[in-house]
């Protein structure tokens, strides 16, 4: 999730203030004197009772670019030679791994290791947000807001979503038959980017909808292409024109702006009533938030939405099972798919597609790339199942989930998409072993405990109604049937996206 992605990599670059101190002349001096700080904090040695200490030979960067290259055989490798515990040097932070499923529970419920640390200076770093350094007050009320995206309040959304994928598509099924061609990641950007902001923030009624739907998104995509170097901490003036950019995006977000939108979700709605307590009603900090926001509701959902869809053009079987599934869902409940946009399933009829919900868990357990981070407020010893271990104040903590979604004792052949691996005789499988012992956590792409994603049920509706929606309507074949592997320049911030992209053609089915 974003609050353990921004603790765990808040200090990974030098910080903004030095460009603006020295100036660029100055940065070159600065640069060798920092790494000179970094060689001598760099001669830190292991402590008694300390996990192994694997630092590298590379200063500062320590094992980050082995990492970034192929995180999981690096990853494996290490805990092949170390154990299911050991501390890796990454970009001047020093960063312990635990592996072992069954000591999740130690590290989440663990008081000292805290998520909230480096927070509010990710927001700032990221979103220009800088009010919640300061108020508790607005931290609290901001999350009481994840209410509304919960029960009844994503029935509300459910429909919303619907409706809104009506408005994407309707226009497509009253043409002809005649196949389209696109490549699968703009598809993918494109109509969630739509879905989900007139879901969450309401619909333009000017004749002018599109245009402003289509450069907000081309402007949030370039955001989001550098979020990863704004959220290491790389002074935002040395990237561009996405300071621009990004003004751009915040000031269309402003109240002022949303006000011209109908039909706002609950949750904007009493997030703007909270945010119109802490500031004056033209600060345009509230568009920042609105950002941050847009931004956790998009950026995970888009690559998650084009690796379903790649799996599912690559496996006709897996495709012809999810049709018979949801084909009959809709005659059992007496609805038939004549012309125009005419299904509604309700969110216990959508989570009935044991099939369908366990294609998007298998995407999940594959291409998650996710780290859980916690911050080690004060030198602890964390007692664990199988040993004690001494932690370090001002050090990080990190469950890494794909070693477990990758574990070929917990799901066999874990490297191979297995539609129904999450299926047993026909309905939910949730029971999974190790080492002959239940597994409490055995799927984790929307991290763990209190910093769980508070939008993971919205992305989930979200990709179930847009995969019922396409393969109920749709013809889909894949043209270039070809392997793509994972883009890691992402690693640690949830799902990757492809190092390429497929094209595929759709038509509306005779």
């Amino acid at each position: 999730t974003a609050e353990d992605m921004n603790a765990g990599m808040g200090g990974f670059w030098p910080e903004p203030w030095l460009t603006r101190s020295l100036g660029y002349p100055g940065l070159a001096l600065a640069a060798a004197l920092l790494l000179l700080v970094l060689c001598l904090n760099a001669r830190r040695t292991r402590r008694p009772g300390e996990p192994p200490l694997i630092k590298g030979w590379l200063p500062y960067f320590g094992q980050a670019l082995k990492l970034q290259k192929d995180p999981l055989g690096f990853m494996t490798s290490l805990q092949k030679q170390y154990g299911d515990i050991f501390t890796l040097l990454l970009g001047g932070k020093y960063i312990t791994f635990i592996l072992d499923p069954f000591h999740y529970t130690s590290v989440a419920k663990n008081q000292k290791l805290s998520f909230q640390i480096f927070t509010n200076k990710f927001l700032k770093r990221v979103f220009s947000i800088k009010k919640m350094l300061t108020d508790s007050d607005l931290i609290d009320e901001i999350h009481s807001t994840y209410q509304f995206l919960q029960g009844k309040h994503l029935d509300i959304l459910m429909e919303s979503t619907m409706q809104n994928l009506k408005q994407v598509f309707e226009p497509q099924l009253l043409k002809t038959t005649s196949w389209s061609t696109e490549y699968l990641l703009p598809f993918c950007n494109s109509v969630i980017f739509e879905m989900t902001f007139t879901t969450i923030y309401g619909n333009i009624l000017a004749d002018d909808k599109k245009t402003f739907i289509t450069e907000l998104k081309d402007d949030f995509l370039k955001f989001d292409e550098k979020f990863t170097r704004l959220a290491s901490g790389i002074p935002i003036e040395l990237l561009g024109n996405i300071k621009s950019v990004r003004t751009k995006l915040i000031k269309d977000l402003t109240i002022e702006s949303l006000a011209k939108l109908q039909g706002m979700s609950e949750v904007v709605q009493r997030r703007n009533d909270i945010l119109e307590k802490y500031y004056t009603p033209k600060d345009t900090e509230i568009g920042a938030h609105h950002l941050g926001l847009l931004w956790a509701s998009v950026t995970n959902t888009v690559p998650t939405m084009f690796w379903a869809m790649y799996y599912l053009l690559r496996n006709p079987k897996a495709m012809a099972v999810l049709r018979d599934e949801i084909d009959h869902l809709l005659q059992s409940t007496g609805q038939k798919k004549g012309p125009g946009f005419s299904i509604y399933l309700t969110r216990e009829q959508l989570d009935s597609l044991v099939y369908l919900e366990s294609t998007i868990l298998e995407v999940l357990r594959l291409c998650s790339f996710s780290g859980i981070f916690r911050f080690v407020q004060e030198d602890l010893t964390l007692h664990l199942e199988s040993q004690d271990c001494c932690l370090r104040k001002g050090d990080f903590v990190v469950i890494f989930p794909p070693i477990l979604h990758h574990d070929p004792e917990i799901f066999e052949a874990p490297d191979e998409f297995r539609f129904d691996r999450f299926t047993e005789n026909g309905k939910k499988k949730t029971t999974f072993f190790k080492r002959g012992k239940k597994l409490k956590y055995y799927h984790l792409p929307f991290g763990l405990g209190v910093s769980k994603c508070p939008g993971r049920f919205l992305a989930m509706v979200e990709i179930k109604q847009l995969l019922v929606v396409l393969l109920t309507y749709f013809d889909l074949e894949i043209i270039d049937n070809k392997p793509l592997e994972l883009n890691y320049s992402r690693f640690l911030f949830g799902i990757p996206y492809p190092d390429s992209d497929v094209l595929f053609r759709y038509k509306i089915k005779s």
